[in-house]
């Protein structure tokens, strides 16, 4: 039963809202490239897991915003301010996902490079 709720919600969630579906389709982009990135389990861990910290955050803060509509249309600042900080989570989501991406991404890019030269320090140092 508990499964049937979670896909329920999870294609509840896809059908009516946007943003969610744009983080699946990356989501199916970037599961895949991130376990084919990740040189170590540690960093695949780190790659696939933001991308499903993402998605968690942005079904919460659906939910966030589902209950106060439910409450309410009339504007009240505490539903302002619940709709705000489920967007501030999402944002963070974001945050952590690009921000985990971009460090190993760089890593891999010029990783070599500055391996490279730490190569070529260690010959002068070794040459004096």
């Amino acid at each position: 039963l508990a499964t049937l709720n979670s896909r329920r919600g999870f294609l509840q969630c896809y059908r009516s809202e946007a943003a969610f579906r744009q983080e699946v389709w990356l989501a199916c982009l970037l599961l895949p490239t991130g376990l084919w990135l990740g040189q170590s389990a540690v960093e695949r861990a780190l790659l696939v897991g933001s991308v499903i910290i993402l998605l968690i955050v942005e079904l919460l803060n659906t939910g966030i915003e589902v209950v106060v509509d439910r409450i309410g249309v009339e504007r009240h600042p505490l539903s302002g301010f619940a709709k705000d900080v489920g967007s501030a989570a999402v944002f963070f989501g974001l945050v952590l996902l690009f921000s985990t991406w971009a460090l190993i991404l760089w890593d891999r890019l010029f990783g070599t490079f500055r391996n490279g030269l730490e190569d070529v320090r260690a010959e002068r140092k070794a040459a004096r």
